[in-house]
């Protein structure tokens, strides 16, 4: 991808940063500097890292499920909006596409119980209204971004995660350009919904 640089390799796949993300850590910096100054400003990065390290391991569970079926993940890249796992191409079985689009969001409920259940985080001290506020705890907000994300990428709009699996349920019926075609016509009537 242009304007993305690498900054190393992890289970043999490329982990790259767009330059658009140093725009999003100096927006929420200065944001939050000029709220709280400079501890505001330090936390909200430190959560940011962290957000984006969930990132990291939601693609991570696209690619390493996807290597279980021989397909590779050349590179990872972190955006402002989210990660891109990049596979050399997607399982042709429906069931195997089905594993690898839910590995992903599988990772986020993962964290989100490990935080809530090891670490007693209280996600229902922290919303995404909340998400913000520094009185709610850094975990609970943590916990409450991976819930959310897991639940945003389920949602039915192709090329998301619940759109991929809606496109291989409707591959199992049709055939994958058709169901590619109503996957898509879905995404795009709930993006303008």
């Amino acid at each position: 991808m242009t304007w993305s640089f690498s900054i190393g390799r992890l289970f043999g796949s490329e982990l790259r940063v767009h330059a658009t993300f140093f725009l999003l850590l100096l927006w929420v910096g200065l944001v939050a500097f000029l709220d709280g100054g400079w501890p505001a400003a330090v936390e909200n990065l430190i959560f940011v890292a962290a957000l984006f390290a969930c990132v990291v391991a939601h693609e991570f569970g696209h690619a390493l499920t996807a290597r279980r079926y021989g397909i590779r993940t050349p590179d990872i890249t972190l955006l402002p909006i989210g990660g891109l796992a990049r596979l050399e191409s997607m399982p042709e079985k429906p069931g195997q596409e089905i594993l690898v689009a839910l590995a992903g969001p599988a990772v986020n409920i993962v964290i989100w119980a490990a935080l809530v259940l090891i670490l007693g985080a209280q996600t229902w001290s922290a919303s995404l209204e909340n998400v913000a506020d520094p009185e709610t705890s850094f975990l609970a907000r943590l916990a409450a971004v991976n819930l959310f994300l897991a639940v945003f990428n389920l949602l039915p709009a192709f090329p998301m995660d619940g759109g991929r699996v809606f496109r291989a349920a409707l591959s199992l019926i049709t055939d994958r350009v058709r169901a590619t075609q109503i996957a898509a016509a879905g995404g795009q009537v709930l993006a303008f919904a």
